[in-house]
């Protein structure tokens, strides 16, 4: 049975923050506010809940989950970054948009997409979900919250432990979120001298970033 915290979006209470954060180094599985939309998370490094995580969002190892990190020096850790791709990223973070590139050593390999070896990453703007990316003291690994068979995310907190209590560990109610998806940009063709790719368009403006 899920913990609701209830916290404020702009000045949360860490002493409930640092609740969610031993529930999620226990390996639960939460339900978070991000600068798009809600979402899934859970610790990078346990292979059990991130199993958890597909099953509950309804997707397979070829769904690229995300790595949501503190800052770009984090994101850096985690991904093959070249310069120009630094460039971009460091215009657009933090912000709604998730960028996928190829993974380093540090992402486990059941993480990452099977035969392209990438993985999703962002820097999100919400300070609630940043109090707890510090507190937990690495990235978390996420996905949208939509639930299985549905095509739109849950945007309020409420519904989300109507609907899922039962399968989380916690839920961090900040308010509504702006119910829209993160834009998606594959950097990984500017490493041969290509064009980024726009995956999907979401709440990122592209005309920020020069695309």
């Amino acid at each position: 049975m899920a913990q609701f915290f209830e916290v404020h979006p702009e000045n949360p209470p860490l002493r409930l923050l640092k609740q969610a954060a031993a529930l999620l180094a226990r390996g639960g599985i939460a339900a978070v506010p991000t600068d798009s939309s809600y979402a899934l998370v859970c610790q990078l490094d346990d292979k059990a809940a991130a199993d958890g995580l597909r099953r509950i969002r309804g997707v397979d190892d070829k769904h690229h989950l995300t790595l949501l990190c503190r800052d770009l020096s984090e994101l850096a850790n985690y991904a093959r970054v070249d310069n120009k791709q630094f460039r971009l990223l460091k215009a657009a973070t933090p912000g709604p948009y998730t960028f996928i590139l190829e993974a380093s050593k540090e992402v486990p390999r059941r993480l990452s997409h099977p035969s392209r070896k990438t993985i999703g990453l962002r820097v999100p703007e919400h300070k609630a979900l940043q109090a707890l990316l510090e507190l937990h003291g690495a990235p978390l690994l996420a996905t949208t919250l939509i639930p299985r068979g549905e095509s739109d995310p849950l945007n309020d907190a409420n519904d989300i432990r109507e609907q899922m209590e039962r399968e989380l560990a916690a839920i961090i109610d900040a308010g509504a979120c702006p119910k829209e998806p993160t834009t998606v940009i594959d950097l990984t063709p500017m490493a041969d001298g290509g064009e980024p790719v726009v995956i999907r368009q979401g709440r990122g403006e592209l005309a920020a970033l020069g695309l």
